[in-house]
C-alpha cells in the first residue's frame, strides 16, 4: 500500500506542470491556475495529499507492541493445535495398529495351534502297531527292517521330519531316516526331556536342535506300553519342522518362547536364541544339560518396555541409542505346549501419519491466519482509497479533457493503422497464392528427381542387358547353348534387378527401410563385376578375391550394388583416355567398420569441382551420358545406413617405374581419383 501511495503522489506533478511532457504546449497546462477553481497551485494540492496518506501510516510504539502480542498470541495458538493433532493422530494410529496386530496375532496362534494338534495323536496311534510292538520287544534285524519301512512310509505321508521308535533304555531301534547319514538309529535319547516324559507314563512336548541332524523341531512323545499290560516297553516320537513360521516379514518380527522366555523361532535370524528376560542359574544349567539349543550361548535380547498399553499391547524398543527400532509388541500363549508368541509391528506409520497430519494442521492454521492478515489489509487498503478518493477527483476532471485529446489523435491513427491493415491483407493473400504456387512447383520438381534418379538407375542394367542379348545372340548362331544358357540367367538377374528398382517408387508411400540388414561386400562386389564385365575388356581390375570368407555390412544388397555400380561405373568412365586403364579395389576391415575403396588412375578430380560432386544433377559428363545423380544416391544410401562417402584424388606416387623416370600417371599427367565408402559391420 506504501508503493502504490508514494507512486500516484510522485506521478502527479508531471500531470499537471507539463514539463517535459509532449502536451506542454495545450492552453494551461502548465500555468499555475489551469487545474480546478480555487485550489491553489495542484503542487500544494497533491503535496498536502501525500502528506494526508502518508501521516495515516506512520507506526507507533503502540501498535508495534499490538502487532507483537498478537504474533505471539498466533504462535501459541498455533502450538497448541499442532501438539493436539499430533496426539489425536498418534493415538488414532496407535489403536489401527494395536487392532491389526490383535487380529494377526490371533490368526497365527491360530495357525501354529492348529499344526501342533494335527499331530498331537500320531505318536498314539504310533505306539499301537505290531510292527513296533514287535521290534521293541525283540529288536532283531528283520523286525526293526520292517518298523523302518513303516515308518518311512508314515513319515512320507504324515509329511513330518521325522519319526522314531526308542526303546526303555533310551536307545533308538527304529526311525524313518533309517537309510540316510543322518540316521537316528543306534542313537542315545536318555537326557531328552520328551524322553523322560513319556517313559514316566505321560506325553513328552519339547522343542530344541537335533543331537545329530543339528536342526531345530518340535518333538511330541508318547509311551508304548505292551500288548494287554501297563508296562512301558519304549516311547514313540515324531519330530516336526516349524520353519515355516520364520518366513513371515522381517519388517514386522513375529517370534516363539518357551516355557522359560527362550527365543526359538523368529524371522530375525539374529534373534534366535535370546531371552526376553534373564534366566535363573538353574534353568540356564538344565537347558544346557538337556542339550536343548546344542549348547548356544543364551542371552538376553536388548529390549526395552517404554509403555504398556490396554489390552496386554506394550510399546518396546529393540536395542541401544535414541535411533533403536520402536514396536507394538502383541503376544499370545499358546496352552499346551505352555509357549508364546508375539508379533511386533512397526510405529513407524503412526508417526508418518501423525507427523503428516500435523504439518497439513499447521499449513491450514498459516493459511487461515494469512487469509485473515489479508482481508484486514484489504480492508484497509479500501479505506485508504476512499480517503484518496476526495483529494483526486478535481485532478480527474482535467485528466479527462486531456484524455479526450489523446481520443481524438488515437482516433486518426487507427484510421491510418486500419487502411495498413487492410493493405497487409492483401499482401499476405498474394503471398499465400505464392506459396502455393510454389508449393506446386515443388511437387513438380520432386517428380521430375524422382523420374531422373529411376532413369539413371535403370541406365547401367540396360546396358548390361543390351550387352548380354547381343552376346546371346552371338552364342546361339555359334550353337553355344552352355553360353547362351548362362547369359539368360545373367538377363533374367538383371531384370529381377530392375523391378526391385522400380519397386523403390513404393518408398514415397511406405514406411521407412528397416535398417538392421545385412549384405556380403565380396557377394555384391562379385555381382556388379559381372554386371560390368562387357564394359571392362581392356581395363585392368585388381580385386584381391582369394578370401573367399563372408564379410557382412548394415545395408541391403540392392543398395550396396546400387552404390559399386556408380563408383566403378564412374571408374571406367574415368580411364576412358588412359593407355593404360586400371581400377584398384581394396577392403580395409576393422574392429566396428568396413571401408570399400574404388581407385583409378584417370585424370582426378578438378579442385573446384570436388566440393560440388555429391549434388543432385551435378554432373561433368556430356549431355546425354549422364544425370548428375548417381554420387547424390549413393551418398544418401550410405548415410542412411549410418555410413559414409568420400572422394578424393590420389597421392602423387614416388617410385619409379621406367628406364627414363616417371610413372604411369606422369604419363597420363594426372595421379587419379579415389572414392572410399565406410559401413558398419553386421
Amino acid at each position: 500500500m506504501k508503493a502504490a501511495k508514494h507512486s500516484l503522489a510522485d506521478a502527479s506533478p508531471r500531470v499537471f506542470t507539463g514539463a517535459g511532457h509532449p502536451d506542454a504546449g495545450y492552453p494551461g497546462a502548465g500555468h499555475p491556475d489551469a487545474g480546478y477553481p480555487g485550489a491553489g497551485h495542484p503542487d500544494a494540492a497533491f503535496e498536502a495529499a501525500r502528506a494526508t496518506i502518508g501521516g495515516s501510516h506512520r507506526l507507533e510504539p503502540v501498535h508495534l507492541t499490538r502487532r507483537l502480542l498478537v504474533f505471539l498470541v498466533l504462535l501459541a495458538a498455533l502450538c497448541g493445535v499442532c501438539a493436539l493433532t499430533w496426539t489425536v493422530a498418534w493415538q488414532r494410529g496407535l489403536d489401527d495398529l494395536r487392532q491389526n496386530a490383535a487380529t494377526r496375532v490371533d490368526r497365527t496362534t491360530a495357525e501354529l495351534k492348529s499344526t501342533l494338534d494335527r499331530y498331537e495323536y500320531l505318536p498314539y496311534l504310533l505306539s499301537r502297531h505290531p510292527f513296533v510292538q514287535e521290534v521293541l520287544a525283540d529288536p532283531n534285524p528283520r523286525y526293526a527292517a520292517r518298523a523302518d519301512r513303516y515308518l518311512e512310509d508314515l513319515n512320507t505321508h504324515a509329511r513330518a521330519t521325522a519319526t522314531y521308535i526308542i526303546q526303555a533304555n533310551g536307545r533308538c531301534v527304529a526311525a524313518s531316516n533309517w537309510n540316510g547319514p543322518d540316521s537316528f538309529v543306534g542313537a542315545e535319547y536318555l537326557f531328552r526331556p520328551y524322553f523322560v516324559d513319556a517313559v514316566k507314563g505321560g506325553t513328552g512336548r519339547f522343542f530344541g536342535l537335533g543331537t545329530i541332524s543339528r536342526e531345530p523341531g518340535y518333538f511330541i512323545s508318547q509311551p508304548v506300553f505292551r500288548e494287554g499290560s501297563h508296562e512301558i516297553i519304549g516311547v514313540a516320537v515324531v519330530k516336526l519342522n516349524l520353519e515355516w513360521l520364520q518366513g513371515a516379514d522381517s519388517s514386522e518380527p513375529l517370534l516363539v518362547t518357551d516355557d522359560h522366555g527362550v527365543i526359538f523361532l523368529s524371522s530375525v535370524p539374529e534373534w534366535k536364541y535370546h531371552t526376553l528376560r534373564p534366566l535363573p542359574k538353574d534353568i540356564e544349567a538344565s537347558v544346557y544339560t538337556a542339550r536343548q539349543y546344542a549348547q548356544h550361548p543364551v542371552t538376553p535380547l536388548p529390549m526395552t518396555i517404554v509403555r504398556t498399553l490396554e489390552g496386554g499391547a506394550q510399546i518396546v524398543r529393540v536395542g541401544g541409542g535414541r535411533d533403536a527400532p520402536s514396536y507394538l509388541a502383541t503376544q499370545r500363549a499358546l496352552g499346551e505346549p505352555d509357549w508364546h508368541l508375539m508379533t511386533m509391528v512397526s510405529l513407524a506409520p503412526a508417526v508418518d501419519a501423525a507427523r503428516s497430519a500435523t504439518i497439513v494442521t499447521a499449513l491450514v492454521f498459516i493459511s487461515l491466519c494469512s487469509v485473515a492478515f489479508y482481508w484486514r489489509m484489504r480492508r484497509a487498503r479500501v479505506r485508504e482509497m476512499i480517503r484518496s478518493r476526495a483529494l483526486l477527483q478535481t485532478a480527474y476532471a482535467e485528466l479527462n479533457e486531456r484524455v479526450a485529446e489523446r481520443t481524438a489523435d488515437l482516433s486518426q491513427a487507427n484510421a491510418l493503422l486500419t487502411r495498413e491493415v487492410s493493405e497487409r491483407t492483401r499482401a499476405e493473400q498474394d503471398l499465400r497464392a505464392a506459396h502455393d504456387e510454389l508449393i506446386q512447383a515443388s511437387k513438380l520438381a520432386a517428380l521430375g528427381q524422382m523420374a531422373a534418379g529411376i532413369t539413371h538407375e535403370l541406365n547401367q542394367p540396360l546396358a548390361a542387358l543390351r550387352s548380354f542379348s547381343d552376346n546371346t545372340r552371338v552364342f546361339i548362331e555359334r550353337g553355344d547353348h552352355v553360353a547362351a544358357n548362362e547369359n539368360l540367367e545373367a538377363i533374367a538377374a538383371l531384370t529381377e534387378r530392375m523391378g526391385k528398382i522400380t519397386n523403390q517408387l513404393k518408398l514415397f508411400v511406405a514406411k521407412a527401410r528397416p535398417k538392421n540388414a545385412r549384405t556380403d561386400v565380396r557377394r555384391a562386389l562379385r555381382n556388379v563385376l559381372a554386371m560390368l564385365q562387357p564394359r571392362m575388356k581392356n581395363v585392368k581390375v585388381a580385386f584381391g578375391a582369394d578370401d573367399q570368407s563372408a564379410l557382412f555390412v548394415r545395408c541391403e544388397d540392392l543398395r550396396l550394388e546400387q552404390i559399386l555400380i556408380n563408383l566403378i561405373g564412374n571408374a571406367l568412365d574415368a580411364v576412358v583416355s588412359c593407355d593404360v586403364p586400371r581400377i584398384d579395389i581394396e577392403l580395409i576391415t576393422n574392429h566396428t567398420t568396413v571401408e570399400i575403396v574404388v581407385r583409378d588412375n584417370g585424370p582426378g578430380i578438378a579442385p573446384d569441382i570436388l566440393p560440388r560432386l555429391f549434388e543432385p544433377f551435378f554432373t561433368t559428363k556430356e549431355m546425354g551420358h549422364g544425370l548428375g545423380l548417381g554420387l547424390a544416391i549413393s551418398s544418401a544410401i550410405a548415410r542412411d545406413y549410418g555410413g559414409t562417402l568420400v572422394a578424393r584424388n590420389v597421392a602423387p606416387q614416388t617410385e619409379v617405374d621406367g628406364p627414363e623416370g616417371g610413372t604411369q600417371a606422369d604419363a597420363d599427367r594426372s595421379h587419379g581419383a579415389e572414392f572410399a565408402i565406410t559401413l558398419l559391420r553386421a
